[in-house]
């Protein structure tokens, strides 16, 4: 069964929230990534957060739970077989809350960095579509 480009693009939102990089990058790296484990996923956006943020050790622990935490919510609505609006839906929730926890440990520039990485990546991505 083939993935509707709409929860592509979602997934690929998600996985990649802070890396702000290349559009053809970002799509083979998110294509790549949805088929790894939820701890590959978190490990990855850890580090990009880390080098991109540039997290302290105390951050980059608490981001490591934290990205593993929604990495295995995340990993039963990337394989749902539920409509494509619910499984948005469900994501987006999800990002929301991860946002709200990532908020806690970063410092507001930090956090303001990684809304800039949202949004290009978001934009990077749509364009795409």
């Amino acid at each position: 069964m083939r993935t509707p480009k709409i929860t592509n693009f979602y997934i690929a939102l998600l996985i990649l929230s802070v890396s702000g990089l290349t559009s053809a990058f970002a799509q083979n790296k998110a294509n790549d990534l949805k088929h790894k484990t939820p701890e590959e996923r978190a490990k990855f956006q850890t580090e990009i957060m880390r080098t991109k943020l540039n997290l302290n050790a105390e951050q980059q622990s608490k981001i490591e739970v934290i990205n593993l935490n929604y990495a295995k919510k995340l990993e039963p609505i990337i394989k749902s077989s539920d409509r494509k609006i619910t499984r948005f839906k469900k994501a987006m929730s999800l990002q929301k809350a991860k946002d709200e926890e990532l908020k806690k440990v970063f410092t507001a520039v930090q956090y303001q960095q990684y809304e800039k990485f949202q949004k290009a990546l978001k934009s990077t991505l749509k364009n795409k579509m």
